[in-house]
C-alpha cells in the first residue's frame, strides 16, 4: 500500500469538473421543479404556468449551477493549492 501525498489541484480541470456536476444537480432540480409546478398548478387551474416555470428552470438552473460551481470549484483548487504548498497536502493510500 503506497501512500502519497496530493501537491496540487488543476485549477482549471477542477473547475469544470465541479461545474458539471453542479449542472446535473441544478438538471434534476430544474426537472422536480416542473413536476411540482405542473401539480400545483394543475390543482389550481393553471397547470400551463406550471409548465412554462418548470421549463423555465430545467434551462436556467442547470446552467446557474455550473457557473457557480464552476466559480466554487477554481476557488477550492486555489486555495488547496496554496495550502498545500505551504503545509503538507491531502495524503492518498493507493492498493
Amino acid at each position: 500500500m503506497a501512500k502519497q501525498e496530493l501537491k496540487s489541484i488543476g485549477v482549471l480541470s477542477f473547475a469544470v469538473v465541479m461545474g458539471l456536476i453542479y449542472a446535473v444537480i441544478g438538471l434534476v432540480m430544474g426537472i422536480l421543479i416542473t413536476i411540482g409546478g405542473v401539480l400545483i398548478g394543475s390543482m389550481m387551474g393553471g397547470a400551463a404556468m406550471g409548465g412554462i416555470i418548470g421549463i423555465f428552470a430545467i434551462i436556467v438552473y442547470p446552467i446557474m449551477l455550473f457557473i457557480m460551481g464552476f466559480i466554487g470549484g477554481a476557488i477550492f483548487a486555489l486555495i488547496y493549492n496554496f495550502i498545500a504548498d505551504k503545509y503538507q497536502g491531502i495524503e492518498l493510500e493507493f492498493k
